[in-house]
């Protein structure tokens, strides 16, 4: 999958923001733009990787892959 973010340079901080816009709190920085977007890379990853649940006896887990 694709995703897109967004890069903003601070300079008060000296450095750039990463926001993915499609993942609600997905954001990190860098002291450059490489770095953000690698930044950017790591926190997406993170982001979709799977967490435990507990799901109920009458309940069951599908997986579903996009893209």
């Amino acid at each position: 999958m694709t995703f897109r973010v967004v890069l903003e340079y601070d300079p008060v901080a000296d450095a750039y923001s990463a926001v993915c816009p499609e993942l609600p709190g997905c954001a990190t920085a860098g002291d450059t733009e490489a770095e953000a977007l690698k930044n950017a890379e790591e926190a997406i990853r993170l982001y979709l990787e799977p967490s435990d649940l507990w799901l109920p006896d009458n309940a069951s887990l599908a997986e579903v892959r996009v893209g």
